[in-house]
């Protein structure tokens, strides 16, 4: 079985603004996530998720994109399997998460907020790619020891400053979680 990676970031329907590069580096842990063999799984929609999505495409990868809705018509072009769950943003971030071996994090508000949380409280590793913008660059200074959640110190979140070495530290830490996955490369 592959290794499911899982991006997350803002999704640019709303106010945030985008961090300069962050959709360039979105995309480039896309085409990394594809190059090394793993699938992406991800929101589905516009903004981080669909440059991801385009980048892996770009690269001949598999495309997952966890649906808040019942139908596709908000899916992003470059997903070639949507799950529709009919379940809302919250619950689809929950899904999304707890389906992933690792995920990385690009920029963010509110929402990815949500998914980083969802992500520790469920024992998956993440990694946070510096200088995106968003909570991505915020929340080191807001973390027990720049690393955890909370005073449990459970999971520790692990930083990366490449999309590279984001997609190789993704890899290692979804490995080393007991998966019975191959990864090509």
């Amino acid at each position: 079985m592959k290794l499911r990676i899982g991006v997350i970031g803002q999704s640019g329907n709303g106010p945030l603004s985008m961090a300069p590069g962050l959709l360039e580096k979105a995309e480039a842990i896309g085409r990394e996530i594809a190059v090394r063999g793993a699938v992406l799984l991800c929101g589905g929609r516009c903004g981080v998720m669909e440059a991801a999505c385009k980048g892996a495409k770009s690269a001949g990868g598999i495309t997952v994109g966890i649906m808040p809705g019942e139908g596709t018509e908000d899916c992003n072009p470059y997903v070639d399997i949507a799950i529709t769950t009919g379940v809302g943003l919250d619950t689809r971030s929950a899904i999304l998460v707890k389906s992933c071996d690792a995920l990385i994090m690009l920029g963010g508000g509110n929402g990815t907020l949500t998914e980083l949380s969802l992500a520790y409280t469920n024992a998956r590793p993440v990694i946070i790619l510096r200088g995106t913008g968003g909570w991505a660059d915020r929340i080191k200074a807001v973390c027990y020891d720049g690393h955890y959640l909370d005073e449990r110190r459970s999971v520790p979140h692990v930083y990366a400053d490449t999309p590279v070495e984001a997609v190789e530290k993704a890899l290692m830490l979804a490995q080393s979680q007991g998966c019975k996955s191959e990864v090509a490369g």
